[in-house]
């Protein structure tokens, strides 16, 4: 029978400086008690006996192609909602994306970023919003693409496939969910799924914010990354809301979580609204 392991200090501060070092999140000693009880499950799983093997492992050449991946899904936090903040997507609709559209060219598509996606909430609450406006402004001649990105690839798997239990859909307006959500054949599963056509207009993709190119060659004009950078410390914040900009058409915008701030961050942002930015030109 597999015995419960104890974390060490020592074996949390290599993980810990892994994560940071990997990933810029920072892993203080005041969560040691939650990163144990995440990692528990793999060794079960893995049948490994201690948490030092489970190290010497993850750190191997086996570990990194095989378990590397099972790692990032236990670190990464991925709790989000549609309709997650309902203040940012009225600001969107009634002052952003008209001046978006006004100052774009005929036909141009406006190019949205969802950084730090989880499980597909906020990109698809996107897309509810944006086609919506374009069907209460039929004469308006712009169109959208959505990316959507995040580390762990376990959810984003979720988020391809816009499958979620009925609780889940609860912030969506009725006449929402049925233009854009199915109710499963089988009644007793009670699951819904994203219609294909807004499945089809995200393009979702893996991305690690330590890496030093995005690797986006388009230029986007607007970014969601909510309830993100406040698991940095604050100069990793600084470089990526930094590296954020540097994505961002001139006079583009990037929307943070409500208990996120760019205070004291040298970054070429000026506040319009709570927690929503615009790029100084």
């Amino acid at each position: 029978m597999f015995e419960k392991s104890n974390l060490s200090d020592k074996e949390f501060h290599r993980l810990s400086e892994f994560i940071h070092a990997e990933y810029g999140i920072k892993m203080p000693l005041a969560k040691k008690t939650l990163l144990e009880s995440r990692l528990q499950q793999r060794l079960r799983q893995l049948e490994i006996e201690s948490f030092a093997k489970y190290c010497d492992y993850l750190f191997s050449n086996e570990g990194r192609a095989n378990e590397m991946v099972h790692f990032v899904n236990k670190i990464t936090t991925n709790k989000t909602d549609f309709f997650r903040e309902p203040g940012h997507f009225q600001h969107l609709t009634q002052t952003i994306l008209p001046q978006l559209i006004e100052q774009s060219a005929p036909r141009r598509t406006l190019k949205f970023w969802s950084a730090g996606c989880s499980t597909g909430e906020e990109p698809y609450t996107l897309a509810m919003v944006l086609n919506e406006y374009k069907g209460q402004h039929p004469g308006s001649r712009w169109d959208f693409s959505i990316l959507a990105t995040d580390l762990s690839p376990e959810v984003l798997n979720i988020a391809r496939t816009g499958i979620y239990d009925e609780e889940r859909i609860t912030p969506i307006r009725m006449d929402l969910r049925k233009k854009y959500l199915l109710k499963h054949k089988d009644k007793s599963k009670n699951l819904v799924r994203i219609t294909s056509a807004v499945r089809n207009q995200i393009q979702f993709r893996r991305l690690n914010f330590m890496d030093r190119n995005f690797n986006i060659k388009e230029r986007m004009d607007l970014i969601f990354c909510r309830n993100v950078i406040i698991y940095f410390d604050k100069a990793t914040q600084e470089k990526l809301i930094n590296q954020f900009c540097s994505t961002l058409n001139p006079n583009g915008y990037i929307f943070l979580g409500h208990s996120e701030s760019i205070q004291g961050l040298n970054v070429p942002l000026t506040q319009i609204f709570p927690t929503i930015y615009k790029k100084k030109k």
